[in-house]
């Protein structure tokens, strides 16, 4: 059972699946209903503690939720307790999915910290030294599990947090990621033959790109682009 459900049903009450003879979950047609309205309310910005009540039908104030997020990540990161912050960021990672949290949380507030201030590239450089070490352990528990083994590669791209960023997303969809270190100028896929290649370009992959993935992929090569 995947940690966000988990976290759903224990924390907060918001799912109760049957149980079978041998004590395994049973998740109904209505539950699969429930989870699809819980991640839809999320994805609105609606912060998991709240769901339960608009599942209820109840009035709350939804507006501004990821932004609430964002400000308090910011305390975390502006008062230098890196443990609490360490703890928070794990926290929200058994609340929600990865794509939720990359695209709601980490990216605005990246974005905002994105400067030539040194106060805000010095908060910057913290949350990345973070989120990479969460994320390292992320994978390498997703690795233990079932799935197809994928190599995360860069192609000419600047921002390295970003790429571990797609790499989480892309081990709560099936996969068993590594991540290479380093940005490649030239990619070569022959250069890993046999390998699973998940290609991350930018937030804009270029069409010369596309063109040039889509080749590889006629010639026979196991590759995908990366991207949410």
């Amino acid at each position: 059972m995947p940690v966000t459900l988990r976290a759903w049903q224990r924390r907060y009450g918001l799912l109760k699946p049957q149980r079978t003879d041998g004590g395994h979950r049973l998740f109904n047609d209505a539950d699969i209903d429930r989870i699809r309205e819980i991640k839809r309310w999320i994805d609105n910005g609606v912060q998991v503690s709240k769901v339960k009540m608009l599942l209820s039908n109840e009035n709350v104030d939804v507006q501004n939720g990821w932004r609430d997020q964002q400000e308090t990540l910011l305390t975390y990161l502006q008062s230098g307790n890196l443990h609490s912050l360490r703890t928070w960021i794990k926290e929200r990672g058994q609340d929600y999915p990865a794509q939720t949290l990359t695209t709601h949380l980490f990216i605005p507030l990246r974005r905002r910290l994105q400067c030539q201030q040194p106060t805000l590239q010095a908060l910057l450089a913290i949350l990345d030294g973070v989120l990479i070490n969460y994320i390292a352990i992320c994978l390498a528990s997703a690795r233990k599990k079932q799935g197809k083994d994928a190599l995360v590669v860069g192609w000419n791209i600047h921002d390295t947090t970003r790429l571990w960023l797609e790499g989480w997303i892309a081990s709560q969809q099936g996969w068993r990621i590594d991540v290479l270190a380093h940005s490649l100028n030239q990619l070569r896929p022959e250069l890993f033959e046999g390998r699973t290649l998940l290609v991350w370009c930018g937030e804009n992959r270029t069409s010369a790109q596309q063109q040039q993935l889509t080749s590889w992929q006629e010639q026979g090569h196991d590759i995908f682009p990366l991207g949410i």
